[in-house]
């Protein structure tokens, strides 16, 4: 299944069980556990089932019996699948009659796994009484379409990521302001700056276990190593909730690790310092009334510096991550960006964590990155292994301007600019190849996206020789008039298309040439939607035709429409490495990037704001349609304007 079809399947999935739950009394907050509780089981389904036959083949035939054994429990654990009862399995759930009460039915399926895997035990929601039984079944039904039995498990493992994100912007949060989920751009991005690929991972504030199942993902793509026999996973988190939560996320991904609840400011529950290759976290900003009068925390090992005066915990955090790293281990994490700068004994810890010369990379990252909260942040990364020559240098990063506008209140980084920005820290730490690695990249990108867009062009095209075959075949009047001529894919685009496979072609032009050739494409079928408008009423048979391939071309003009958005922001990041760097070497960018000295850090009174190094350089946001924000702001100025009138008229009726 290409990228784009998981998206169209993830949005279809999600908007089915959203609209169950519109129809029912449920919160967000208590549908959440159970839907993603059904995702698990539809997964470990199709897993099983892949497990199974791949098992039965490669069993050897008894030469007394002339029969196979019966697969077990244990042949399942070596296939990386696990065993369901009968009444544990998906299909079981879907065929029971209507008689026959589903949600204790869907309970005990719980129960089972529970009971046959004891790191699950208590963890799989057992709550599905809370649900109507008409509700539980269709949400069972979305779960069972032909396309969700039949795809794998990394698909799946991107839907239930896709559903946590999405629970969590509907402020469905196992904590305050939805922190159990940390937005996929800043894990990535802490991911491919460390590049976690061995050893012991630690996160101390693990939330949902997104760095872990990241890790997962990245070790697949730039390693041939099994990821269970690459790393050792251990996470920490205060909420049960999201220890929960975590355990099904790793589950889903097939990752083995230990995820334990406590509390990591008066506890070590792994003892783990000193051991860690990677350490990767989110942990809660500013967090007050911690209780450092506590032995535990004044004697703390982890707190080589101090505990810090101020009211809150962002330099126990960012001490603990620095101890929990091996002599050669690398950290990455998100803390506030009031700790880059702050003072008096937190100022005294950041001077000393300085002066070790682990600190490797500090990213300054703006607003609207967070699903509920607007606030910037900042990413900070240790590296303990660093080379010599970046003994006493760190890397300081300002992306503030560098970002992707998903909607008016949410930013995300491309995967273009991630591929920059991760080819600026490789620059930084000596990898003369990183341009060309990242040109090529860029290029395959592209490339995959001019595929994809041909395979939609293809379909349309068929589907239009079908109908015209259809229509010649109906004997209506005037049929040769409404004959569809076969699409030809433009030969310009055909041109850049195949560029691809030779070396890079000249960035300039390209743009227009591609929005030429698309604008093509979409004329070809805007007319054919005229042909259907204007149709005479004898022609209805061809006007009920043309409604029936009014999908696929509404889609394909949308699919044409993202490919061109995707299209133009790949060329742009790929564009930004030629501007950036057109020695292929690393340069201090003005209002990006700068290699800083202690010297240097200690003039500018130990601060570690990446904006008092880089300098600043304004950028305009060609593409920023403003009109159409300003459509939003006027909206929500009207909305206020209303609801300011309905109080005044309460409060008028009160007085009165």
């Amino acid at each position: 299944m290409t990228s784009e079809g998981i998206k169209r399947l993830e949005t279809e999935l999600w908007g089915a069980a959203d609209n169950l739950r519109a129809n029912s009394k449920l919160t967000a907050a208590e549908y959440k556990d159970p839907v993603l509780g059904l995702i698990l089981l539809r997964y470990a389904q199709n897993k099983f089932e892949e497990a199974k036959k791949q098992i039965e083949e490669s069993l050897s035939i008894n030469p007394r019996t002339n029969q196979k054994r019966d697969v077990t429990k244990n042949d399942f654990l070596g296939a990386g699948a696990m065993y369901l009862q009968e009444k544990s399995q998906f299909d079981y759930l879907v065929n029971l009659p209507e008689s026959q009460d589903i949600a204790e039915s869907v309970n005990n399926a719980m129960r089972l796994i529970e009971a046959d895997y004891k790191d699950l035990e208590g963890i799989l929601p057992k709550n599905y009484q809370e649900f109507d039984a008409d509700l539980l079944r269709s949400l069972i039904r979305v779960f069972n379409k032909d396309v969700v039995k039949n795809i794998g498990g990394d698909v799946f493992g991107r839907i239930y990521e896709f559903f946590l994100m999405k629970f969590s912007m509907s402020g469905a949060g196992a904590q305050e302001g939805g922190e159990f989920f940390t937005p996929p751009s800043l894990v990535q991005m802490i991911v491919n700056f460390i590049e976690p690929d061995h050893g012991i991972i630690h996160d101390p504030a693990c939330g949902s276990g997104g760095m872990f199942v990241q890790t997962g993902h990245f070790i697949q793509s730039k390693t041939n190593k099994k990821v269970n026999e690459a790393i050792t996973v251990y996470g920490t988190e205060l909420k049960s909730n999201n220890v929960r939560l975590a355990k099904m996320n790793l589950a889903i991904h097939g990752i083995e690790g230990k995820i334990i609840e406590n509390n990591s400011f008066y506890s070590n529950p792994h003892e783990l310092t000193g051991k860690c290759d990677f350490v990767m976290a989110n942990p809660p900003f500013n967090v007050k009334k911690i209780d450092k009068s506590k032995d535990y925390v004044k004697e703390d090992p982890r707190l080589p510096f101090g505990v810090p005066k101020a009211d809150n915990g962002n330099y126990m955090w960012i001490q603990y991550f620095n101890s929990y790293l091996n002599e050669k281990g690398r950290a990455g994490f998100i803390m506030a960006s009031s700790a880059t700068d702050a003072g008096n004994s937190e100022k005294l810890i950041r001077q000393q964590l300085i002066e070790t010369e682990n600190l490797d990379v500090i990213v300054s990252v703006g607003n609207n990155f967070f699903y509920t909260r607007s606030l910037p942040c900042h990413l900070w990364f240790f590296d303990k292994g660093k080379p010599q020559d970046n003994k006493n240098k760190i890397l300081m990063l300002d992306v503030r301007n560098t970002y992707r506008v998903v909607n008016s209140t949410i930013n995300d980084f491309s995967d273009g600019q991630l591929l920059n920005l991760t080819t600026i820290v490789q620059l930084y730490r000596g990898n003369t190849e990183a341009i060309t690695i990242a040109e090529t990249e860029h290029r395959k990108a592209l490339k995959e996206q001019f595929e994809t867009i041909n395979e939609h062009y293809q379909t349309l095209a068929n589907d239009l020789k079908e109908l015209s075959k259809e229509l010649k075949n109906d004997d209506l009047e005037n049929s040769e008039s409404v004959e569809f001529n076969e699409f030809e894919y433009p030969k310009q685009a055909k041109a850049i298309f195949e560029s691809f496979e030779k070396p890079a072609p000249k960035v300039s032009g390209f743009i227009t040439e591609l929005e030429a050739e698309i604008a093509k494409i979409t004329k070809q079928v805007e007319d054919k939607e005229i042909e259907k408008k204007t149709a005479t009423a004898k022609m209805k048979p061809f006007k009920d035709k043309m409604n029936k391939l009014n999908k696929p071309l509404k889609a394909y003009q949308t699919d044409t429409a993202d490919f061109l958005k995707e299209t133009k922001q790949r060329i742009s990041d790929w564009k930004k490495l030629f501007e950036w760097f057109p020695e292929n070497k690393y340069v201090d960018v003005e209002g990006l990037c700068k290699i800083v000295d202690l010297e240097e850090i200690e003039e500018n009174d130990y601060s570690l704001t990446p904006g008092r190094y880089v300098g600043y350089s304004i950028q305009i946001d060609e593409d920023f349609d403003y009109q159409a924000r300003m459509k939003v702001i006027q909206g929500e100025l009207a909305e206020l304007n209303t609801e300011a009138n309905d109080l005044m008229n309460q409060i008028q009726s009160v007085v009165v």
